[in-house]
């Protein structure tokens, strides 16, 4: 397996860390094989199970982006996160992948790219929230997309032959080495 540098990296101003590889630069984008992992806080989605929960996210994001011909590849079962938990309250992990065809801002549904979609939910339950990591790997690069004239048109080329870290290894490394820093992100943790 081809390895990138990776390293810790700090996220809301090192309130919370994970490693993933330095490719990923400022906004945790790789321009050069458009792709990129996002973090988001959000507050916990009681109505939603924890079984399942990245599924949902998974879901509406699809929704939120306006994707034609999403489906879910895997899913896992709910983990709890040990290394997480806060005041004796557990923390738990599920894990979604899924496959859509989605556009860039504006460009409209002529220009839709295939992407893999891999999104895990972070329960932190004893400070209310629901963290999203979520990864975005190319399949295909419509040629109407802006990114076909960084990337190219047509089918992407795996990461691996090209010299990276494949998206699935970042994700899960990204995921498996989070950790909260400061628990007063959260405000009155």
């Amino acid at each position: 397996m081809p390895e990138d540098f990776c390293t810790e990296r700090p996220l809301f101003g090192g309130a919370i860390s994970t490693t993933f590889p330095l490719r990923f630069q400022e906004v945790f984008v790789d321009p050069a094989r458009d792709e990129s992992l996002i973090f988001e806080l959000l507050e916990l989605k009681h109505e939603v199970g924890d079984n399942g929960s990245a599924t949902w996210f998974l879901q509406d994001l699809a929704n939120e982006q306006d994707a034609e011909g999403s489906v879910v590849i895997e899913q896992s079962g709910v983990i709890e996160a040990p290394g997480l938990s806060y005041r004796n309250i557990p923390a738990v992990v599920t894990t979604a992948v899924g496959q859509m065809a989605i556009s860039k801002g504006r460009q409209g549904r002529e220009a839709q790219n295939v992407v893999r979609v891999h999104v895990a939910n972070l329960r932190l339950k004893a400070v209310n929230t629901d963290m999203l990591v979520t990864g975005y790997e190319p399949i295909h690069i419509n040629p109407l997309s802006e990114s076909a004239s960084t990337v190219g048109a047509g089918f992407a080329v795996p990461a691996a032959q090209s010299g990276c870290m494949p998206m699935s290894e970042v994700f899960k490394l990204a995921v498996s080495t989070f950790k909260v820093n400061d628990w007063g992100l959260f405000g009155s943790a």
